[in-house]
């Protein structure tokens, strides 16, 4: 394929950046550095807080500039990596107060993030909530919906296992009657998690796209869950991981290999370098 004018690599981060390990490899940082050397941006956009991204944008080398970008809690916030916020799009509290409401008509786990905490409702917290804040570096308090007053919550989320988040989930009725003010996607087996409406990956990079003066045609998105799927339908050149789920591949422009066998850089090689 001849080398197009991308001129933005989007890349969701687990599962996709990151191998199983958690870790970065070498042929994805190196290509990733080659992307850079030929002017690409290389956004990461993940629904992590900046915080649970800064040591990646270290080790990638794309840390503290203003002029390098990252998509952060789905969508909700656009910075620059040295914090500049580009956009924001918070829940309202009425918002929080109904999600929450939710969780505990459906017997979920649920917890709301901010830009530097995660809150819980619910004394018996979460295992998946306590591997959310060792994940994204955030301390975790409880309190009740009442204390959320004035809080600033960029972000919510459904968190329990598999079987508990599916079986709540086959009758949607509740979470539908939400939809006019809520965007809800599954970015895990066991995360369902609520942004603003009409708020994803896809307008998050719209919005950098305006400011960048670039379009779609411009944009290559690499992802596996179903968080990914505005930004790979939106970009001209997306990207499937090996290991996506199969409605990311059905959708994509091209399948890359997995994310233990550096599918992120070959797939920056072949589509974005053209090598």
């Amino acid at each position: 394929m001849a080398v197009i004018k991308i001129k933005i690599v989007a890349i969701d981060i687990d599962d996709t950046l990151l191998n199983s390990q958690k870790k970065l490899t070498e042929p994805v940082k190196l290509a990733i550095n080659k992307a850079k050397a030929s002017g690409i941006k290389v956004v990461l956009c993940t629904g992590r807080p900046l915080s649970g991204v800064m040591s990646l944008l270290s080790e990638l080398g794309l840390d503290h500039q203003d002029d390098q970008y990252v998509v952060s809690f789905g969508g909700s916030l656009v910075q620059t990596t040295n914090g500049k916020i580009i956009s924001s799009d918070p829940l309202t509290y009425i918002d929080y107060v109904d999600l929450e409401y939710l969780s505990r008509k459906k017997g979920l786990h649920f917890h709301a993030i901010s830009n530097d905490r995660i809150y819980t409702a619910n004394r018996d917290i979460g295992e998946f909530t306590i591997h959310e804040s060792n994940l994204v570096s955030l301390n975790v308090s409880y309190r009740t919906p009442e204390e959320m007053r004035g809080i600033k919550i960029i972000k919510a989320m459904f968190i329990d296992q598999p079987e508990v988040l599916n079986q709540a989930l086959k009758d949607y009725q509740d979470f539908a009657s939400l939809e006019d003010r809520i965007n809800f996607t599954r970015s895990t087996p066991y995360f369902y998690e609520a942004n603003a409406v009409g708020i994803n990956k896809a307008s998050a990079l719209k919005r950098l796209c305006k400011l960048l003066t670039l379009t779609s045609e411009n944009v290559m998105a690499i992802g596996d869950e179903g968080n990914d799927l505005s930004m790979i339908k939106f970009a001209e050149m997306g990207v499937a991981m090996g290991n996506g789920i199969q409605a990311v591949k059905d959708c994509a422009q091209e399948i890359t290999a997995d994310n233990n066998h550096d599918g992120v850089a070959l797939a920056i090689e072949r589509y974005a370098l053209g090598e």
